[in-house]
């Protein structure tokens, strides 16, 4: 499997990445352990976390994907397998980016994670309340410590990061090297507009979250009466169910039954070829289910499938 840089870093990622928002919430200890094993055997190497995965659910508090990737890198021994990207920011223990917030945190995760190093460490919102240089001082002190290898933005405009890559050129500081943002075939403005043009001029490596439209576009919602099969996306999905997620879903079901695939794993490929994208974001809660989405990394679709689903999903 082809190996992306990511930015300008020596960072090589394969192109899908395993989403571990579902780690001690939808996939127990021992199921995340099977799938993160499945996800190496697969040949694929970049997991994405957060400090603050998974708080949302009844009965925790955040640090669970953390440590549960933690476990399974002591027990596997698989650490030089993979790229563990994490984040900071959004977590009421760690909130912000505050210098010394930012060193706190780090220290944290580095211990649920049982590692010397973040490979990516990312700042999960942008925090306009203090200034971009003390952000990116404090997180090249951690890449100058050996911390961290390579940091990144999530959920920045296109000015701020503008502004922060400025920042870091003009003050000789580790810049961001990658972005996390929402992007796929169903929520595309938001980073085309501007982002997009951006990260491509400044070769800023584009990783993409809710890949999948929060599962719409793996064809299994297309009625109201399918909201039911997940009461966690039954009420994101349900914005999709109108004329132009109806007419998306058509378009990939036709370039899926050319390749034999599944509509997931087109929706996937779309956003891997896409410019400045280094990876895609998506998450399984079975061994079969991330099988099938494997797939995905290794389909190629041609420029006129490309543009038909870019037409279909023209708004």
């Amino acid at each position: 499997m082809k190996h992306r840089q990511l930015g300008r870093s020596s960072l090589q990622v394969a192109p899908l990445a395993f989403g571990g928002n579902v780690f001690g919430w939808s996939a127990d200890e021992a199921r995340s352990f099977e799938l993160l094993d499945a996800f190496v055997d697969h040949g694929l190497n970049l997991i994405d976390t957060a400090d603050v995965y998974s708080r949302w659910v009844e009965g925790n508090e955040g640090g669970e994907s953390e440590t549960i990737i933690g476990r399974w890198l002591k027990q596997s021994g698989k650490r030089d397998k993979v790229l563990i990207a994490t984040k900071v920011a959004k977590w009421d223990r760690y909130p912000g980016l505050s210098p010394v917030n930012i060193k706190e945190a780090v220290e944290d995760s580095l211990r649920r994670l049982q590692t010397d190093h973040i490979d990516l460490y990312q700042a999960h919102e942008d925090d306009p309340k203090v200034p971009l240089e003390e952000t990116l001082r404090a997180f090249d002190d951690l890449v100058q410590a050996g911390k961290v290898r390579v940091i990144g933005a999530s959920n920045f405009e296109a000015t701020r990061l503008d502004d922060a890559l400025k920042t870091s050129e003009e003050k000789g500081l580790s810049r961001y090297e990658s972005l996390q943002p929402e992007y796929n075939l169903m929520d595309r403005a938001g980073f085309e507009s501007a982002l997009q043009p951006l990260c491509v001029r400044e070769r800023v490596g584009v990783i993409s979250y809710y890949s999948l439209a929060s599962g719409f576009l793996s064809g299994k919602y297309r009625s109201e009466a399918d909201l039911s099969k997940s009461k966690a996306r039954g009420g994101k999905v349900k914005a999709y169910l109108n004329d132009r997620g109806y007419r998306v879903l058509a378009a990939l079901d036709q370039v899926a039954e050319a390749h034999s695939a599944k509509p997931a794993q087109v929706a996937l490929a779309w956003v891997m070829a896409q410019p400045s994208i280094a990876a895609a974001i998506a998450s399984a809660t079975t061994v079969e289910q991330l099988a099938e989405l494997a797939k995905a990394a290794e389909l190629t679709l041609s420029s006129e499938q490309l543009d038909a689903l870019k037409q279909a999903s023209d708004s």
